[in-house]
This record gives structure tokens, C-alpha cells and sequence, in this order.
């Protein structure tokens, strides 16, 4: 199950905040990203903070990452003691690290074991392998180094795939074949970003069943949609809160 935890963009209206991602399977989940309150939104979306497996942090703006300090600073306080793998590659997790020094976590007593892992920046680099999820991550085209994931749930084997922050790019059409849907970001046309019918261009080459649009700016609407769903009917956005069959 894909939650949408969060599907806005930076710039924010009330109710909608900025793009996160929970992976469910089988008791576990996988959170991608985390630039606002994440244990709160999967708290509203009916996931417990216990079962969080790991996090994957695609880049280091501050709209995917800046939650981070709170994230371990509520799991930390909820009692967790099992280790939390942080994936991320190199200049995602030198941020994410000086993050939490700035807040002090290091000396935080009794905070449980935070393991870094470093993504290679190649194409379908392994990000995780293990009992519930098989991750691989592309290079994608944004202002910052940035990746695509593409995600299997180990239960069903059934796939999804992320674009992340990008614009149109071959490594994210790589991504999503195979996959049963396609979340992409639809910030709008322009460097390191997409438009929504950019995206549908991406899903179209990809050949998935259903796109969801995230990563929102403010004003889009369904009604906006018309020249996206010309070049790929399936075309929907994401939903606050929203979840997703896998």
C-alpha cells in the first residue's frame, strides 16, 4: 500500500504539505523523504511509527529533508531502541547529518543507532534488499543531485516508481516500466521540474497503469488536467492523505 503522506510542493496552501511518501507492506513500512512532520502523517494515515523500517532520502532540499530532526526526535521519544537505516546519496546525508547535530541528537541519551547508508549515483543502484522491499535508485535532473526510486513490495512483488524532483528524463521512464503506477512531480515546467503534462509524457513512454501527480503547486486542480490526460488518460492527482494499491 502507497500512502501519500504529503503531495505539495515548497510553497504551501492549508492542507496540503510537503511531498512524503509511506510504503506499507506485509507489517512494514518505508518512508521516502521527510521535509515536514512525517510521524504525525503516517499517525493520520493509520501507520504506526514502530514499524518503520527505514528512510530514504531522495535529495537534500529542505522540503524532503528539514524534518528529519523531528522525525528522530518523536521516534526517539516513543521509545524506539531498534537502529533506523537512513539511504540517502553522499550530499543528502552529509546535510541530514549536520542536521541533527545542529539540534544536538548525538547527545540525546538512549537515542537508538542511526546507520547511514550512501547510494550510489548510477543507474538502478540497490538501495534496500531485504525481507519486505527491494529499492533501486537512477540519477534524475534537478538543481540538486538528485535520484528516482523505483520500489517492490517482496509480498506481492508488484513495483512502484518515484521521479522525485526532475525534469522529463529517460532514467525515470526506466524506473516505471514494469511498475503498477507512476508517482511523479508536476511542479511545473521549468528547470529541474516537470509539468503535469510532462509527467503524462513520462507515463505514456513508461507504459504504466496510472500516474499520480505530487509535488503540487498551489492552484492546480483536476481541471487543470486536460492537456496531461490528452497524452495519458490515467492521469489523477495526489490526494492528502490518499493510499494506493501496489
Amino acid at each position: 500500500m502507497l500512502h501519500l503522506l504529503g503531495t505539495g510542493a515548497p510553497f504551501l496552501v492549508a492542507g496540503r504539505t510537503t511531498t512524503m511518501l509511506a510504503v506499507e507492506s506485509d507489517g512494514a513500512v518505508l518512508l521516502v523523504d521527510c521535509g515536514g512532520d512525517a510521524v504525525e502523517r503516517m499517525q493520520a494515515s493509520g501507520l504506526n511509527p514502530a514499524h518503520l523500517t527505514g528512510l530514504i532520502v531522495t535529495h537534500a532540499h529542505a522540503d524532503h529533508l528539514g524534518g528529519l530532526p523531528l522525525l528522530v526526535e518523536k521516534l526517539w521519544l516513543g521509545g524506539r531502541t531498534a537502529p533506523l537505516p537512513v539511504y540517502g546519496i553522499a550530499s543528502a546525508l552529509d546535510v541530514a547529518r549536520r542536521l541533527l547535530d545542529l539540534f544536538g541528537a548525538p547527545e540525546w541519551k538512549g537515542l537508538f543507532e542511526i546507520v547511514w547508508t550512501e547510494i550510489p549515483e548510477r543507474p538502478r543502484a540497490e538501495v534496500v534488499d531485504d525481507a519486505h522491499f527491494r529499492v533501486v535508485a537512477s540519477p534524475v535532473v534537478h538543481a540538486l543531485p538528485n535520484v528516482g526510486l523505483r520500489i517492490e513490495t517482496k509480498a506481492d512483488g508488484h513495483a512502484l516508481a518515484y521521479s522525485s524532483d526532475t525534469e522529463p528524463c529517460d532514467a525515470v521512464v526506466d524506473l516505471a516500466r514494469g511498475t503498477r503506477l507512476l508517482v511523479h512531480e508536476a511542479t511545473g515546467e521549468g528547470p529541474g521540474h516537470s509539468s503535469a503534462a510532462q509527467a503524462a509524457a513520462v507515463a505514456q513512454q513508461a507504459g504504466v497503469p496510472l500516474l499520480v501527480l505530487v509535488h503540487l503547486p498551489p492552484g492546480l486542480s483536476d481541471a487543470d488536467l486536460a492537456d496531461a490526460r490528452a497524452v495519458f488518460p490515467a492521469t489523477v492527482l495526489g490526494k492528502e492523505g490518499g493510499r494506493l494499491r501496489v
